[in-house]
């Protein structure tokens, strides 16, 4: 790292740390009063493990920040460990670490990923001792990418995006992105555009693998749930609303209202982004006018339920199994869009906003196919939901085409494992010496 402004930012960045150290007490203390931290676990924010790393063999750590990361890499941790690789996997949020817990917790161990500062960091490193860093998609945490270098531990970025929004951050400091993506040993993207935007802003080794979300198993639901939902809801005509952020739901139920004068009966599913908000949603529903029947609060809804608020975490399984037809929020009202993957390996038909910058490749391949519409606002969503429950052949050829991008899509596991090859071998290897140098002692 030679430039003069890289040095003296990364200097202040660290100084910054050290004045707030002392500090991060409260400051974590406020984010367990709000939900957001396992106060059981906020020791492991500074780095102190809450279990030990295993006695032997090689370790790799794979850093997934929240749910869709998560998602994302399960199949890749699944991959490293039938090789006989420990793996341990953190996570920055409290609902990525269930999930982690429910699909990995046979294969690896959890860990609520450090504070980026030097104590958290060095703390963790000296205890875990991982032989490779792989990081999930964006996540660049200037400590830990500097600590893991002076470790000579290498790093590899998969999945790795590039949303508009942050190329031109980076864009604007490219002294810092390249003194930092220099520490990457591998960036393995995407895509192509996102390929070329981590070339251009200094990574030294990059490949274009596809998306590991295009391998990952349909999200799981409860089946009890969803036969109990399924009785409930028998016939009605239906729709969903899904990943909504703030200034959607009024979209939605507008649209709701639209579609509910030519479909009676109609019901909407309705689920947040972010659950905490759903005092607030429903609220806004019936102030509308709308019944609204709460998941949360264990609501079955009945005939004269207009909307379902799946006011919930960790059940998109559920939700997208109880549609045919969803609209993926953060699109309409708010930029950047949501993975339309999950919903498309189901089966569903995709309606998304145009604001999709951040799932740009895969909406482009749906759309492309005929899997998804975009649609402009929320007048044009009423019309495309319409249009759907009125045709159902248009609706299934939607579906089936949804589906199949995804399938056409899949191969990126494979790819990532390929470029991995140079960083796993070393350790497939170690396991073998090791394997056989306890067999000549037993002899």
């Amino acid at each position: 790292m030679s430039d003069p402004l890289a040095r003296a930012a990364l200097a202040a960045y660290r100084f910054a740390g050290a004045l707030a150290y002392p500090l991060l007490g409260p400051y974590v203390g406020y984010r367990v009063s709000r939900g957001k931290e396992d106060s059981g676990r906020r020791r492991e924010r500074y780095g102190y493990a809450s279990v030990d790393r295993p006695e032997t063999g090689p370790m790799v750590w794979v850093h997934a920040a929240s749910v869709g990361e998560s998602v994302a890499v399960t199949p890749l941790v699944r991959a490293i460990a039938a090789d006989g690789i420990n793996v341990i996997v953190t996570t920055g949020t409290m609902t990525s670490a269930k999930l982690v817990d429910e699909r990995l917790s046979d294969c690896a161990v959890h860990q609520y990923v450090p504070l980026d500062l030097k104590p958290s960091v060095g703390r963790f490193l000296d205890h875990w001792r991982p032989d490779v860093a792989i990081i999930a998609e964006s996540e660049i945490w200037p400590m830990t990418l500097l600590e893991l270098a002076r470790r000579r531990i290498p790093q590899v970025l998969v999945n790795g995006r590039l949303s508009d929004r942050s190329f031109r951050r980076w864009k604007a400091a490219p002294w810092m992105a390249e003194a930092l993506l220099e520490k990457l040993a591998h960036v393995v993207a995407q895509s192509e555009v996102d390929g070329e935007r981590f070339r251009l802003l200094g990574a030294h080794a990059v490949t274009v693998a596809g998306n590991l979300k295009a391998d990952s198993e349909p999200p799981p639901c409860v089946v009890e749930d969803l036969a109990e939902l399924q009785r409930a809801f028998g016939s009605r005509p239906r729709w969903a609303a899904l990943s909504t952020h703030a200034g959607e739901e009024e979209l939605v139920a507008a649209a709701h209202k639209r579609i509910a004068e030519r479909h009676p009966g109609l019901l909407t599913i309705l689920v947040p982004r972010h659950a905490e908000r759903g005092d607030a949603i429903e609220k806004l529903l019936t102030d509308a006018g709308l019944v609204v029947a709460r998941r949360s609060r264990g609501e079955t809804p009945d005939h004269t339920t207009d909307v379902f608020l799946g006011d919930t975490t960790g059940e998109m399984g559920l939700y997208l199994r109880l549609t045919e037809i969803a609209f993926l929020g953060k699109s309409l009202a708010g930029e950047g869009g949501q993975n339309p993957l999950e919903a498309a390996m189901l089966g569903t038909a995709v309606l998304s906003g145009r604001y999709v910058q951040n799932f740009r490749d895969s909406y482009q391949r749906l759309l492309k196919n005929g899997g998804a519409r975009i649609v402009r606002d929320g007048e044009a969503l009423s019309e495309h939901v319409e249009q759907l429950l009125d045709e159902p052949k248009t609706l299934q050829r939607m579906a089936v085409a949804a589906g199949e991008t995804v399938e056409e899509m899949r191969g990126a596991l494979s790819r990532t494992m390929q470029a991995l090859q140079p960083f796993l071998h070393p350790l497939k290897l170690s396991i073998g010496l090791e394997q056989r140098g306890q067999a000549a002692w037993r002899r």
